[in-house]
């Protein structure tokens, strides 16, 4: 069972500034086909990190807010945070062992 939670702009400081885990923010969009294939990596990783980082999606249509406040321009975007922080972004659609091994590096 996925662990990834949807998350929207009122739940956002208490799911991912608020974290006692770094956070992976994946900014998707129901159009977006290389989010759709996204996806099922992100929940594989979640998973199998669920004790080292927490996954949450925000939809870019409806979080417009959030995505102008990370200078969001690309979808699929991952923003990293750590202790509230952003400490790291990846845009695009990248295979489950490239986000292991930015993880592994970040966190």
């Amino acid at each position: 069972m996925s662990n990834i939670k949807n998350c929207n702009e009122k739940d956002f400081q208490k799911e991912v500034i608020g974290s006692k885990l770094p956070v992976v923010v994946d900014f998707w969009a129901e159009w977006c086909g290389p989010c759709k294939m996204l996806t099922p990596i992100l929940e594989e990783l979640s998973e199998e990190l669920h004790d080292k980082v927490n996954v949450v999606k925000v939809n870019l249509d409806d979080n417009q807010d959030l995505a102008m406040k990370y200078s969001i321009r690309s979808i699929p975007t991952l923003l990293l945070f750590d202790k509230g922080n952003l400490i790291d972004t990846k845009v695009g659609l990248l295979p489950k062992s490239d986000i292991v091994l930015w993880l592994e590096s970040k966190i």
